[in-house]
C-alpha cells in the first residue's frame, strides 16, 4: 500500500495524537515516515498591521521558528524509533503551511500524506481557515485525515 508516509505537524495536541496515527500505521505497512514542520515568513501578520521590523529582528524570529519545527519534528522521531520505523525530517519556511506540506511530499517523494483535522466548523473555519481542507483539496496524493 504506502511505501513513505509525510506526517506533518503543528505541535498541536491533535497533531500529536495524528502523528502517534500516522508512526503506527506506518510500522503495520512497513513504510518509512518523514515528519514536517512548515514556517511562515513572520513579515506576513507584521506588514498586514502596519509594523516593521529591522532584520536582526527578521532573522531572530526565523531562527526561533526553525527550533521550533526541529522540535516538534523530532518528537515524531522520536515516536517512529520506538516504533522501529525509518525516519527523515524536513522543516522548511512556505509561503503557507498548506503549500509546504504539499511540496515536500512532491519533492520527497511520498505516497501518502498522514495529517490531524483540528475539525473547526463554521465561523472559525471560515476565518482560520483550514490546512487540512486546502491539503485535501490540492495534493496529487492520497491524504488520510485523523480525527
Amino acid at each position: 500500500m504506502f511505501k513513505h508516509i509525510l506526517i506533518p505537524t503543528d505541535g498541536s495536541p491533535v497533531s500529536n495524537k495524528a502523528a502517534k496515527a500516522g508512526v503506527a500505521l506506518a510500522s503495520a505497512l512497513g513504510a518509512k515516515v518523514t515528519a514536517y514542520y512548515a514556517t511562515v515568513d513572520p513579515m506576513h501578520s507584521v506588514y498586514d498591521e502596519g509594523y516593521t521590523l529591522d532584520e536582526k529582528m527578521i532573522k531572530g524570529f526565523e531562527d526561533r521558528a526553525r527550533r521550533v519545527g526541529q522540535k516538534r519534528v523530532d518528537a515524531i522521531g522520536k515516536m517512529a524509533k520506538a516504533a522501529g520505523v525509518s525516519f527523515a525530517s524536513v522543516v522548511t519556511k512556505a509561503n503557507t503551511p498548506y503549500e509546504g506540506i504539499i511540496d515536500a511530499a512532491r519533492k520527497r517523494k511520498c505516497d501518502a500524506i498522514f495529517m490531524a483535522s483540528h475539525g473547526r466548523r463554521g465561523l472559525s473555519k471560515l476565518i482560520m481557515g483550514s490546512v487540512t481542507q486546502k491539503v485535501l483539496l490540492l495534493s496529487k496524493i492520497p491524504v488520510v485525515v485523523y480525527r
